[in-house]
């Protein structure tokens, strides 16, 4: 770490460790669980983890779990937690996972959940706002069919059914391509989250389906292989879905889709490791409530990065995609805001997730 970096990380630790006059150069090592292990979207999380562990001075330990098994991951939690780190920050792909998480929570362990959440753990959740996410997916593809006139089949898929977060974004989805009474839909159906089978499956709907004008995932594989679908028939539908990574990007930029949206990858990883350092340094567990990551909108003309962050172009957000130390780098103007009070001034409560 560079002194210039070093000085600002004291400085953002010291703000947070006032309760147990800890000092910022006290070293601490927090544990970080991830679901769909190798998934690009899932690494860009943990290198946003990796960066917040950078800046504060604390050692991060990572832990992934292939798919989306929640007793794997509560496992992986509690081995953590055996193992002495001072606190974890999770995904949460089932609720079954709850009562473990509460029991490490009363226990005094700090915990914080992000991208995907059971709504009944006693910690602070770090994700997008689901439902509104999927609102404005939706409108931008029933825009960009001709609005309100728009006619056609669109078809929904998503790589985990019954998660809740990807349950409110179908929802949020729906609920704008009714504005077009004359679209009629299709799904969500399951197109699995590896990226062989998620291609596989959309292959398989299209067939079915080949009138279909637009095509809509849920989850980070989708874009990449609507993309390679697309470019294989002709570019004959619309293609919409989530997250930047450098394959989404790359088909947009291709013209084989239309829109991605991000949910901040970046900050999903930075502030969890963030919460837990202040509650590793006051003493205190996480705060029980939500905290918005933000929403950002990808098209090949338009990038929209939220969270207050300087304008760039579809380029540079390419070349971010594929360098954390860059990305972390162009995130610095976020995260000097979670100085002092920054850290939680902006938390609402978990039900404001799903609004």
């Amino acid at each position: 770490m560079s002194r210039s970096r070093y000085v600002w990380a004291v400085g953002v630790v010291a703000a947070m460790a006032l309760a147990s006059g800890a000092h910022a150069d006290d070293k601490v090592t927090v544990g970080f669980v991830t679901h769909a292990q190798g998934n690009p979207f899932i690494q860009q999380i943990v290198d946003g983890a990796q960066a917040a562990a950078d800046d504060l001075g604390v050692t991060l330990q990572v832990a992934q779990k292939s798919g989306g098994d929640p007793e794997a991951q509560l496992r992986a939690v509690q081995n953590f937690a055996s193992s002495g780190v001072a606190g974890v920050a999770t995904s949460v792909p089932g609720e079954s996972m709850a009562k473990g998480l509460n029991e490490l929570v009363a226990s005094g362990v700090p915990i914080v959940q992000y991208n995907l959440l059971a709504t009944s753990v006693k910690a602070a959740y770090v994700g997008e706002k689901s439902v509104e996410s999927g609102r404005i997916l939706g409108k931008m593809i029933v825009a960009k069919m001709g609005g309100p006139a728009a006619k056609g089949t669109v078809i929904i898929g998503n790589c985990f059914p019954g998660f809740p977060v990807l349950e409110n974004r179908a929802k949020g989805v729906e609920e704008s391509l009714k504005a077009a009474p004359g679209l009629k839909v299709l799904g969500p159906f399951d197109v699995k989250v590896s990226a062989v089978e998620n291609y596989n499956r959309w292959e398989q709907l299209y067939a079915a389906n080949p009138d279909a004008a637009a095509m809509i995932g849920l989850c980070a594989p989708d874009v990449a292989s609507l993309g390679k679908l697309n470019a294989a028939n002709g570019d004959k539908f619309l293609a919409g879905g989530y997250d930047m990574t450098e394959e989404n990007l790359a088909a947009i930029k291709g013209g084989h889709a239309y829109v991605t949206l991000g949910q901040s990858a970046f900050v999903q990883g930075y502030l969890p490791v963030a919460l837990l350092v202040n509650a590793i340094k006051t003493k205190q567990p996480t705060p029980v409530g939500f905290f918005n990551s933000g929403t950002q909108i990808v098209t090949a003309d338009s990038v929209d990065m939220g969270n207050g962050l300087p304008k760039i172009t579809f380029d540079e957000a390419q070349k971010l995609a594929a360098d954390p130390k860059a990305t972390a780098a162009y995130y610095k103007v976020w995260t000097k805001t979670l100085a002092g009070d920054g850290l939680t001034a902006n938390i609402k409560p978990i039900a404001a997730e799903s609004e």
